[in-house]
């Protein structure tokens, strides 16, 4: 049996919601599921679980459910999971001092302000989950 599935939030008003799991490579996937069931699952990258913890601390998706709510403590592992595999330059800096303000309890806008530096790409953390669900739902309709 895996470990559990920690959900984010709800997408929309709908049952579905998108969350991480760890995986068997010592690694972490992005799931989507609905109730309490994971319905998909794929490989994640850095970015997915940075916008992840962006979207938690944003507090900007609908509440996921209970018995799978991601904790602060979970999100903290996430972060501290993907820094200690960004290496030492300018994201791994980023990422560490996203770690600190998790780790410091510091308030929630300057922790989605240090998570927002870490990723790569120019996209929302809200619109890259958005945009990644309908990708797992695409691939599991083939």
């Amino acid at each position: 049996m895996g470990a559990a599935a920690c959900a984010v939030g709800r997408l929309g008003d709908s049952e579905d919601w998108i969350g991480f799991v760890p995986s068997f490579d010592d690694g972490y996937d992005l799931v989507l599921g609905r109730g309490g069931a994971v319905d998909r699952k794929a490989a994640s990258d850095p970015d997915d679980l940075v916008a992840l913890a962006a979207a938690y601390f944003e507090e900007a998706l609908g509440e996921p459910p209970e018995g799978l709510a991601a904790t602060h403590a979970d999100i903290g592992v996430l972060i501290r999971h993907v820094a200690s595999r960004a290496g030492s330059g300018e994201r791994g800096v980023a990422l560490q001092e996203a770690v600190d303000a998790i780790d410091d309890g510091l308030a929630a806008d300057v922790v989605v302000s240090r998570l927002v530096r870490c990723l790569v790409g120019s996209e929302e953390p809200v619109a890259r989950l958005l945009r990644r669900a309908s990708e797992l739902r695409s691939a599991g309709e083939g």
